[in-house]
């Protein structure tokens, strides 16, 4: 099977071992992601400011370009790229005078409609459960905390799975052998662009995320997000500069647990 396939910039840099990881595990279960011919910056968040088409345009561009390479699906493994997609998706089927005035203003670009689904690589896994384990050689066998962070569940239209208790990457974490711990904060933001700007809120935030988690028996925290895996990961020897008690935990995305219980060797 093969699905059209948007990595974003940062799983072209700083978040490439989820992107490595990602297509290994999905071809291992017989899908293979084909990265879109051309493709573009999301755009990165989604404008809160429904008049503001501006921000949109980046977003509708990249889906016209699935629709060109005849994608009906599109999967976008990054959390911000998903919700800012998908976003703009949701608002090219439902405002049709947005739509009129991108298309008017993107004039050498055709008309988008909104026919291009996008999806998440954790829906597309959900229905593969059974393939997934059986493709398993080596069985996890740890506790993990499943982070799902903002941007896979708000707002709720775009959500992958029940926005206030989702429980789809427990799931796939049960398939690949590994048991998963009780985890409050699995949908609290990690303080997100903050690191750039207010580093003690995002300070403040990964010493809550990650000392309920170990509180919570887990060996390890599992994401999708790359910016949720930076915070939660890189800043925790600046969480510890402030809580000197604080003991740290091995930061995952999801698809190195997929890559690791199907006994996939990864370069470097």
């Amino acid at each position: 099977m093969e699905m059209g396939y948007y990595p974003g910039c940062t799983l072209k840099t700083n978040a490439k071992v989820f992107e490595d990881s990602l297509l290994k595990a999905f071809e291992k279960i017989g899908i293979k992601l084909k990265e879109l011919n051309k493709w573009y910056c999301c755009g990165t968040v989604y404008s809160l400011a429904t008049d503001n088409l501006m921000y949109r345009l980046a977003a509708i561009r990249n889906l016209i370009r699935a629709k060109e390479d005849g994608h009906e699906k599109l999967v976008a493994p990054c959390s911000i790229c998903y919700n800012t997609l998908k976003q703009a998706n949701l608002m090219a089927k439902s405002d049709e005078e947005a739509m009129s005035k991108i298309n008017a203003f993107m004039d050498e670009e055709p008309d988008y409609d909104g026919s291009v689904s996008v999806i998440h690589p954790l829906e597309v896994i959900e229905a593969k459960l059974q393939e997934i384990k059986a493709a398993v050689k080596k069985p996890l066998g740890k506790k993990y905390a499943a982070y799902y962070g903002c941007l896979l569940l708000r707002p709720k239209e775009i959500a992958i799975d029940e926005h206030e208790n989702p429980s789809i990457m427990e799931r796939l974490i049960e398939a690949l052998g590994g048991s998963v711990v009780n985890f409050p904060l699995k949908n609290e933001c990690c303080g997100s662009y903050n690191v750039a700007s207010n580093k003690e809120a995002v300070i403040d935030a990964n010493y809550r995320i990650i000392t309920n988690a170990r509180r919570n028996g887990a060996d390890a925290i599992v994401t999708s997000c790359p910016l949720c895996h930076f915070n939660l990961k890189e800043m925790q020897k600046e969480v510890k500069k402030v809580h000197p008690e604080f003991a740290g935990l091995p930061v995952y995305y999801f698809s190195e647990l997929m890559v690791e219980a199907f006994g996939i060797e990864m370069e470097g």
